[in-house]
């Protein structure tokens, strides 16, 4: 039997939590495997991130770790590989409904981000009418309502993103800016050093600018002083590590205790 349920009963939590710009802690998903995204999922975060863009991910096997993240209390989100009309699609059909796009450096393109997650006449998002988004047509109410079901939170990561910040973030449906530090570091000539002085003054503009148009800000951080700082300067949406991470670290722990 299908659900009757009509979609606005299935209101996205994450995002409003986002508009309220309360703390989010989050955590990276690179492994790309349903059963690792599965366990991750049991851990409590309140986001999971679901990699596109720098794991070896395509829409086929994102697909099994949305299933997996299912009966997860955490949000799962995308970062598709590009700000691309066509992968922020396909993605949202799959089922998506949080999306971390990379690389915008303008207001322009934040608009392009938002219109491609939006059906017309708000955006450009291609009609299916059977999809998994929509439980395969079954969801009553689907078409007017997912437009306001939809975050779209933007990376910003490098000078170009910095000066056009506020900008940025007075994009309608803009939820809120993101900043990748290793990106932002590499382009202001810090490779390998995000807490340069001048990488943290650059990030502290995109906060700034972030919490002056009522927005969340986000960060990578799995240097957990470097996380807590960023949390006590009022950054919401804070990922503290990654499976990839922890796999390692508690692999070689466990090697090293029997060297």
């Amino acid at each position: 039997m299908s659900d009757s349920r009509p979609y606005s009963a299935f209101p996205n939590t994450f995002r409003a939590a986002l508009r309220k710009r309360a703390r989010l802690i989050g955590v990276w998903c690179s492994l790309g495997n349903p059963i690792s995204t599965e366990v991750l999922g049991l851990a409590g975060f309140d986001w999971i991130l679901l990699d596109g863009e720098h794991a070896p991910n395509d829409v086929l096997s994102l697909i099994p770790q949305l299933m997996a993240l299912k009966d997860s209390a955490s949000a799962p989100v995308v970062r598709p590989a590009w700000n691309d009309t066509v992968l922020i699609k396909r993605l949202l059909d799959a089922g998506f409904h949080n999306f971390l796009i990379p690389f915008v450096q303008s207001a322009a393109e934040a608009k392009a981000a938002v219109a491609a997650t939006r059906y017309p006449p708000q955006g450009v998002r291609g009609v299916s009418v059977a999809q998994r988004s929509n439980r395969y047509g079954t969801v009553p109410g689907y078409f007017e309502t997912v437009n306001d079901e939809i975050a779209v939170v933007v990376q910003i990561e490098n000078q170009a993103g910095v000066e056009a910040a506020a900008e940025i973030a007075a994009v309608d449906g803009v939820d809120g800016l993101f900043i990748g530090p290793s990106d932002l570091a590499a382009s202001l000539g810090h490779l390998g050093r995000p807490s340069h002085p001048e990488v943290q003054a650059a990030m502290a503009r995109v906060f700034e600018a972030a919490a002056k148009a009522g927005k969340s800000s986000g960060i990578l951080a799995p240097v957990e002083a470097d996380a807590r700082r960023y949390l006590d300067a009022g950054v919401t949406m804070v990922a503290v590590g990654s499976d990839l991470g922890a796999f390692r670290a508690a692999t070689q722990g466990l090697r090293d205790k029997y060297r």
